[in-house]
């Protein structure tokens, strides 16, 4: 019972590590098709198998030189062209959608800008003959009449404050004034 047990694990791990292969070679083939550069790490991301049974596992070492050895291009033979297509394919897909991203954004704005213009025409055609020109003059007038009323405020303010100076004077004066008679206040009067 205990080596059936144990024979059933050994064929599941077997099938595991076949099934593993198997993504392994798909990978390769794959990878070869769009001409992408095999490396360790994005072999084992597309083959969904871990770095180790690549490094560990005989036959998948095996895959993964025999694939390095035919992707090394030999002496005097050009390979840049092969190797880079992919890459420039992406490259100009992704300037498109970039393109027509762009193309969109600059209709809305467009878009925007005009119902803006829009309104700005809709209330200068509101407004009545020089009235644009009024409305400046009155504008300023009020900006010289606010203007007038901050020194105003700021000239009472000064005089405010110099009036609670003389104030609290007047209240120290006084009171030393009473301090000065309060003895007579307090003494008996003399006698006749």
């Amino acid at each position: 019972m205990n080596t059936s047990r144990t024979d059933a694990a050994v064929q599941a791990r077997r099938q595991a590590t076949q099934e593993m292969l198997q993504r392994l070679q798909t990978a390769l083939v794959t990878m070869a098709r769009d001409h992408t550069p095999v490396t360790i790490a994005a072999l084992a991301r597309t083959a969904r198998v871990s770095r180790t049974f690549l490094y560990q596992n005989q036959q998948a070492r095996a895959l993964v030189e025999q694939a390095t050895r035919t992707k090394r291009p030999h002496p005097g033979i050009s390979n840049s062209h092969a190797r880079t297509q992919p890459v420039w394919k992406e490259r100009a897909l992704n300037a498109e959608e970039a393109l027509a991203q762009a193309q969109r954004e600059i209709l809305t704005q467009r878009t925007r800008i005009a119902e803006l213009l829009g309104k700005i025409r809709d209330l200068e055609h509101d407004l009545p003959e020089g009235s644009l020109q009024r409305i400046v003059t009155e504008n300023t007038t009020l900006k010289q009449q606010v203007r007038q009323l901050t020194q105003d405020n700021q000239r009472l303010q000064e005089r405010l404050a110099s009036a609670r100076q003389n104030n609290r004077f007047l209240d120290k004066r006084v009171a030393d004034l009473e301090a000065q008679i309060a003895h007579y206040l307090t003494a008996p009067p003399p006698s006749p």
